[in-house]
């Protein structure tokens, strides 16, 4: 596909497109998810303890050796082959960290075993060693899956109507502006997400992901935040008393790097998912859970694919079907987009490219002009 382009066949199967993008139908599918359920394989839903471990082990692996070689070798190197080797380290280790990120994701899920207490106490441990609060996010996010695509009551990147754009937003609609507004994005968009709910849902108060009282949560959720609270706070103790003896130095390039490489990376793959110019977004006259569901985009991150256990080219499954274990997925995928005909979307651009092109036309949401049948359908704009 060319810029703003969409498809739902593979890179060397489609054809080029010209003029405007080609959106996602917004009728209702002639499918259910029953019978998008049917056309998977039994096996793909199938959840084994043995083989997530064994992903898990190996990502601790690749962590472990990579953590030996940049303690033991870099401190030697000379000055300018050093910045190198960290520059090297941190994007490597942050990848890997970035594919357990997505195993402690699956947890929240309830798709690491057939075993919820097991799940939750993988995801707590996973999760707070990366100063996410576990529970909080999977309730949050549990949400998202539930009112994915809905401008109402969706959780996370909902896009705002022109009317709720600030009068600065057409002064950064320029290369400068966007460069400057990912960045922003991508280093502190994940702990503001958590701290101050940006980018997410409009609450009726104070809404955080460490308030156990805040607006997200209801009653029964409660003491499972401050078991969240309570695991991040263990960890940023034990990097207190790490810096205190390797000192602060050391800290950061072996830990805190690799951790904004990893919050950087879940930015920017959420995000791409679920922003793109061919995918509607519904008000409540229109939102249904099925085509809410398909308002999301896979996405093609070459190697990476992989060292994020295909969350990234997988998505659109993974939200139909959001207990189905990761090395399932692909197989699930292939199955199903013969069905999904033009309600599958895939878009090979290279991410790169992607982030600034939907940083560029996807400002905004409104309905199209003249089509009093679909007032309630919302597409990205540019245009102010």
């Amino acid at each position: 596909m060319g810029a703003g382009g969409r498809t739902s066949v593979p890179p060397s199967q489609r054809k080029p497109e010209s003029g405007s993008v080609k959106r996602v139908p917004i009728s209702k599918p002639p499918f259910t998810l029953g019978e998008i359920k049917k056309a998977i394989p039994p096996h793909c839903f199938q959840r084994s303890l043995f083989r997530s471990f064994s992903f898990l082990i190996y990502d601790f692996i690749l962590i472990s050796l990579f953590y030996y070689a940049a303690t033991t070798y870099i401190p030697y190197l000379p000055l300018p082959l050093s910045f190198v080797a960290w520059a090297v380290y941190w994007a490597v280790q942050g990848s890997v960290m970035t594919g357990v990120w997505v195993i402690a994701h699956e947890c929240g899920h309830h798709a690491f075993s057939d075993y919820q207490w097991v799940d939750d106490t993988v995801g707590l441990i996973l999760h707070s060693a990366l100063l996410v609060p576990y529970f909080s996010w999977k309730y949050s996010h549990r949400r998202h899956h539930s009112n994915t695509g809905s401008l109402e009551r969706d959780e996370v990147f909902v896009p705002k109507k022109r009317s709720s754009i600030g009068c600065w937003a057409k002064y950064l609609n320029n290369p400068v502006g966007r460069f400057f507004s990912v960045t922003i994005q991508l280093t502190l968009g994940w702990p503001l997400y958590l701290m101050f709910n940006v980018a997410g849902r409009p609450y009726d108060g104070f809404a955080c992901h460490y308030n156990p009282y805040g607006p997200i949560y209801n009653d029964r959720e409660r003491l499972q935040i401050y078991v969240s609270d309570v695991g991040v706070l263990a960890v940023s103790y034990g990097l207190y008393r790490l810096v205190l003896a390797k000192g602060l130095a050391w800290v950061v390039c072996v830990y805190g790097v690799p951790l904004l490489i990893v919050n950087a990376f879940l930015v920017m793959i959420t995000y791409l998912q679920h922003t793109h110019p061919a995918l509607p977004h519904y008000d409540s006259s229109e939102w249904d859970w099925l085509r809410g569901a398909l308002t999301t985009v896979d996405r093609d991150y070459g190697i990476l694919n992989k060292v994020f256990h295909n969350i990234t080219d997988t998505h659109v499954a993974h939200h139909l079907f959001s207990t189905m274990p990761h090395y399932n997925a692909m197989e699930a995928t292939r199955a199903i987009r013969p069905l999904l005909g033009e309600y599958y979307s895939f878009d090979g651009t290279p991410v790169y490219k992607a982030i600034f092109r939907e940083a560029k036309e996807c400002l905004f949401v409104e309905p199209d002009e003249g089509e009093q049948s679909s007032k309630g359908v919302f597409w990205f704009r540019n245009k102010f």
